[in-house]
């Protein structure tokens, strides 16, 4: 582990108490956990409410613009497992939407696009 992650980890609580983290996932078994991947885009349908958690209400403000979950990871600075978990809960309770990424290979070839452009263009 670099000694800049170390000390990272020493000054954050949340990193360096693995009690509250246990808090925050909150089913003891692990539980059903939606099939969510780092690049799974993830969107708010609804404004924090209180009774929210915390990292909750904060993954609502911020993902008013759609984001990855490895991004939403990286800016609450909590593993992915336990965003996957806070997650799961917010689909649960249909407050987010997740959708995975549009795949490159599915979109129309550009080539063809230009020569439909320029078709419509010419009339």
């Amino acid at each position: 582990m670099s000694s800049l992650r170390r000390a990272r980890r020493e000054t954050d609580p949340v990193l360096s108490d693995p009690e509250r983290l246990y808090v925050i996932t909150g089913d003891p078994d692990g539980g059903e956990r939606a099939a969510l991947d780092l690049v799974t885009m993830v969107v708010a349908k609804e404004q924090p409410t209180p009774t929210v958690q915390p990292e909750q209400a904060v993954i609502l403000w911020l993902c008013q613009a759609p984001l990855s979950v490895a991004e939403i990871s990286a800016y609450l600075s909590l593993p992915f497992s336990v965003v996957t978990s806070l997650l799961t809960e917010l689909l649960a309770g249909e407050l987010i939407e997740s959708r995975a990424p549009i795949v490159r290979a599915t979109l129309p070839d550009r080539s063809l696009l230009e020569a439909v452009m320029h078709g419509l263009q010419k009339l």
